[in-house]
Order: structure tokens, then sequence, then C-alpha cells
């Protein structure tokens, strides 16, 4: 069992801080298992909706929830949105009695009510599976290959792994939409996640998918919004600015987990995976996942103009503007679209990440670090401040 210590301080803190606060990610991610460690699941203060036991408690949810203190469990919120007005009420006691955690598998974006409901009293967690943090660097290609869910990832073999992939799409689409009152046929839905891991990495284009699959732009771009309030694909929006050049203003599409990309894309091995044509797509956006779960930035986007300068990653953290670039190379190099993007972009740093094993400079501001010192979890050493040493790799 590989022990998640720092996620579970974050929850702890968040339970002092606020009121209520939630989990959300996929299914599968950790959340429950989390949970657990916090509350006994054979305890009062514990609530699965899908156990049928605890739907039944919550029958009257007023009358259930209101006697009880301490941390308070329920987790799948999502299956009982209505929830969302009576934690107000409780949450709003005073003295407080007690604390709610709340576990969710769809983006407050399709849990509209929470926001609303919940303002100024929810504390937003967002989860994924395992990091590289803490899977560690050696695991570095298991975990690419295999992804971040913690079944798949710890499965005995890459056989299984995949199998239990397969599981996961089909319940995903056939059990999980349904019970969230989404009516998409699970065929179009599958058809259509297949074509995303297939333009993994790309500038998004409704275009194409559209006319694959006889529906409207519209309709496509639902099914993207769908599939990314359910946490199974990133859509990383496009910086742009009053600059002379144009500048591209859509959105780049990524399938947030590795181990789902390569199950829908037929990939097995890893010498599968490594003469794939979209292995180096695959490696950029399990690079940028992983750089999003440890410099936990404020805002995230990608930067292009039309003439061809771009940038894998702009952060914004502390009002600070990071850059990172992705090169799945040897020995990276100083582009010159560094060097547009480092003077129009005003970054502070630029970091590229690369497979290798050297730390090194570029150019001033400019960093060369291997992926796998992201198994470190240390944004102070991807991005050290003025007057840090930088660790020597």
């Amino acid at each position: 069992m590989i022990k998640r210590l720092h996620l579970l301080e974050t929850i702890r803190r968040a339970l002092r801080r606020s009121r209520v606060a939630a989990l959300v990610g996929p299914r599968q991610c950790g959340k429950t298992t989390l949970a657990r460690q916090i509350v006994a699941p054979n305890s009062v203060n514990y609530f699965d909706l899908e156990d049928p036991v605890s739907l039944g408690r919550l029958a009257e949810p007023m009358t259930a929830l209101a006697g009880l203190r301490g941390v308070v469990v329920i987790d799948e919120v999502q299956r009982r949105p209505e929830l969302f007005s009576v934690l107000r009420v409780l949450a709003d006691r005073k003295p407080l009695p007690a604390r709610f955690l709340i576990l969710g598998s769809a983006s407050p974006d399709l849990l509209r009510q929470s926001s609303e409901s919940l303002a100024g009293r929810l504390e937003m967690i967002p989860l994924s599976g395992f990091s590289l943090s803490e899977v560690g660097a050696p695991a570095q290609n298991r975990h690419w290959l295999r992804g971040a869910f913690p079944r798949a990832y710890l499965a005995r073999s890459n056989a299984e792994s995949l199998s239990w992939r397969r599981q996961f799409i089909h319940a995903f689409l056939e059990r999980d939409l349904p019970q969230l009152g989404i009516g998409v046929p699970a065929p179009a839905l599958l058809r259509f996640w297949t074509m995303v891991a297939h333009s993994h990495g790309n500038v998004w284009n409704a275009a194409d998918p559209a006319r694959s699959l006889g529906v409207s732009e519209p309709t496509v771009r639902r099914y993207l919004d769908l599939l990314s309030g359910l946490f199974m694909v990133r859509q990383l929006q496009p910086w742009h600015e009053n600059l002379k050049k144009r500048q591209v203003k859509s959105p780049k599409a990524y399938l947030r987990d590795s181990g789902l990309l390569h199950c829908l894309l037929g990939i097995g091995a890893e010498r599968d995976l490594l003469t794939h044509p979209k292995c180096g797509a695959s490696w950029e956006g399990y690079a940028i996942e992983e750089t999003l779960k440890t410099a936990q930035p404020d805002e995230a986007y990608f930067w292009a103009t039309h003439q061809g300068a771009e940038l894998d990653l702009l952060l914004i953290k502390d009002g600070r503007r990071l850059g990172v670039e992705i090169k799945r190379m040897d020995a990276p190099v100083l582009t010159p679209s560094m060097r547009i993007a480092l003077d129009d972009l005003k970054l502070e740093q630029l970091v590229v990440l690369y497979p290798g094993k050297t730390h090194y400079s570029l150019a001033e501001r400019v960093n060369v670090m291997p992926l796998s010192m992201l198994g470190d979890g240390d944004v102070g050493a991807m991005f050290p401040r003025p007057g840090r040493r930088r660790k020597k790799g």
C-alpha cells in the first residue's frame, strides 16, 4: 500500500479551516481510501451513497445529520445533489458541532448546487491518482505506462493493469454516466473518447469528430465538456494577450490519465508505447499532469502563435509567470521559440523537462531538469526563488 500522508494532512488542515471540505476527483482515484483513514467506514458518521443502508439512513437527511458530532463523511455526494442545501444549514450552526467531508466524482461545474449553496463554506481539494512523488522516481516508466489509478498502477502485471482499465472505461460509460443523469449513448461517447485519445495534445478542432460521429459541432463540444467535468479530459486553455502576433485561441485536449490514454490507443506494454506514433504526445501529457500536481499553480495555460512560437505550459503562481517546455530528447538546447516565450511572456523562469538524468542551465532564467526530479515533489527545486541555491543533479 502506498501511503499518501501529504494528502491526509491536506484534508485534515482543510477540515480545521473550513466547515465543509470537498475531495473531488475521478472514480477509483483513492478518495474513499483516504476518507476511511479519517472516519472509519463502520462509524455512524460515514455515509456511502452507493450503499443502500446509507441511502436509507439519509431518507430524512436533516434528521440523520443534525445530531452527529466531529467529522462526517458523505461519499459519492453527486448522487444526491439536494443534500447541498441541507449541508448549508448544518454548516451555519453556532457553535459548530460537526464538519463535513464530502467526496465527489464530478467537478463543481457539474454540481453547480455545491458552489451556489455552500459559497464561503466549502474548500475544494482536487485529487487524482498516484503522483510520481508518491510512487517514486524509479517507478516513472511503470507509472507512465499504467497511469495513476491505484488499481491500475498496483496490478500484478501489465496485462492485469490493462484489463482493469478496460473494465473501468466500460463501467464509466455503462453505469456511472446514467447514474449522473447523463443520457449520451455509451457507444457514441466511447467513439468520441477514442477520437480525443488519437488527437491527444493537439489544438482542439470540433469539426472532424463532429463529421465522423454525424453530430453537430456544439454536440461534440458538449461531449468534451462532459469528459472534462468528470476528470477524464483536460482542456488546457490558451494564453493570449495584446502582443503584435496572431495567437492560437483554441484549447488543447489531453486525456488526464496516461494509462487510460494507452488503453484507448491499444497500447499494453512498454515496448508498444515506445514505438507508437503517439509516444511523444503521451509523454508530454504525462509530464504536464505531473507538473501541475507538483507546482499546484493558481492558473495554467499553453501559448502558441501562428508564426510557430509556442510554450507547453505557462504557470501563474503567487504572481509569478513561470514557463515549462517539454522535450523528449537526450540533450535539449535553447531554441528560438524559448527565447521568444521568455521575452514576450515576461517569464521569470523557464524549465525544460526531459527524460535524462542531469540538471543543467541553458541560459539565464532557463534550466533543463529531469522529469524524474518531480518525484521529489518539491516545487521550490523546480522554480527556486532568487537567492535560493538549487540542488545539484
